[in-house]
């Protein structure tokens, strides 16, 4: 069985891992996980290309005389947070770690391919795709333009994300629509400053940037099909610094989430309209800018279903669902399906109590390293069935 042979070296995973949460990199900068993992995929017998998205790695295995050629990718990046899990292995970088699980991703991958470097059980060509830069900077984006299925083409692509709230080490498939689109704006309402006590004389950027936010969830709640999911979040107004003076202009920073390609659209159009209207209404200026965006990750359901049958018969019913609910949150690997639309994103639950429970994003997550073996095991799996 793969996960018990995979068990046999769990030990080299935790150290691995635990090596690579110690010394987080931020996204483009991770020079040190890159050579980490171009050393072993060189040691285990792949042909290695590095540097495409900068610090980026591919690993080539080819066995045997089948044409068939499969893509799996992880991502290495970290977050800005400074680590508060209380791990041995806690982040020795201030204000770094691995806030997101990229340390176990990159590691469950690299478990894969330790095994099948050594059993060779399967008939094609391999490509493990490290990715660098998911976080914010769509380090998946760069890879694609710079030809990443041109140089290793693939017919299907396949990721995994851990997610804590799910119990340690089952697999969760959904086809369709299954993480969401991200669009970032900065929105710098330009009004005219002035003495708080004689606000006729000025136009408040304050008050324009709250009528601003008000107004924008009325295009989730009046624009949006009720059906369709959508999120307008301000994050941030910035404006003025004394209580007694109108500043001259006020800046705010939205994130914006949808799940349908159309639905992201009319985001995109009806934001920039309504801030300039409202902002007009008042007099003011309102300047929008559309600062980056991910697509909505849409699954392929053949191959999710075949991804999912594959979790099935090495895991059992009672440690794979098929139905997952869709994720608001947003993932770069939507990139490579916008460009090769024949794969499936998946999850793997990293716990639901205790171990592993905390969220994503948080000083006080880290990876439950539980979730090594049975990870490494099914890209294994996954690997061994597409490429018979």
């Amino acid at each position: 069985m793969i996960e018990q042979k995979i068990k046999q070296f769990e030990s080299q995973l935790c150290d691995i891992r635990h090596q690579i949460h110690q010394h987080p990199e931020m996204g483009l900068e991770e020079i040190e996980t890159s050579n980490l993992v171009a050393s072993k995929l060189t040691e285990w017998g792949y042909q290695v290309q590095r540097g495409m998205a900068k610090t980026g790695v591919i690993g080539t295995l080819k066995v045997g005389n089948g044409s068939k050629t499969l893509g799996i990718r992880a991502d290495m990046d970290a977050l800005p947070i400074h680590e508060a899990s209380g791990k041995p292995w806690t982040s020795k970088i201030p204000n770094r770690m691995h806030a997101c699980g990229h340390d176990g991703h990159t590691t469950m991958l690299l478990g894969a391919a330790k095994y099948l470097a050594e059993t060779r059980n399967f008939n094609g060509t391999l490509h493990l795709i490290f990715q660098p830069a998911e976080e914010m900077i769509n380090g998946g984006e760069m890879m694609v333009k710079e030809g990443l299925f041109e140089q290793f083409p693939c017919d299907a692509i396949f990721a995994m994300h851990n997610m804590p709230g799910y119990p340690a080490g089952e697999f969760y498939f959904q086809h369709g629509p299954f993480m969401a689109s991200m669009d970032q704006f900065v929105i710098t309402v330009n009004g005219c400053g002035g003495h708080g006590a004689m606000p006729h004389k000025a136009i408040d950027p304050v008050l324009v940037a709250s009528h601003i936010t008000t107004a924008l969830q009325s295009i989730v709640s009046r624009n949006v099909d009720p059906l369709e999911a959508a999120v307008i979040t301000v994050g941030s107004i910035i404006a003025g610094d004394a209580a007694n003076v109108i500043p001259d202009r006020a800046v705010m920073k939205l994130s914006v989430r949808s799940l349908g390609r159309e639905t992201r659209e009319l985001l995109l159009k009806r934001i920039p309209a309504l801030a300039q209207a409202q902002a007009e209404s008042f007099g003011a200026t309102a300047d929008v800018k559309h600062i980056n965006g991910t697509p909505v990750l849409i699954n392929d359901e053949t191959q999710t279903r075949f991804a999912h049958q594959v979790a099935l018969k090495h895991f059992g019913e009672a440690r794979v669902h098929y139905g997952a609910k869709p994720l608001l949150g947003s993932e770069d690997f939507a990139f490579m399906l916008d460009a090769n639309p024949n794969g499936c994103y998946l999850i793997v639950g990293n716990g639901d109590k205790g171990e592993g429970s905390c969220m994503v994003h948080n000083p006080g997550y880290d990876f439950n390293d539980a979730c090594l073996v049975p990870g490494s095991a099914y890209w294994s799996a996954l690997t061994e069935a597409y490429l018979k």
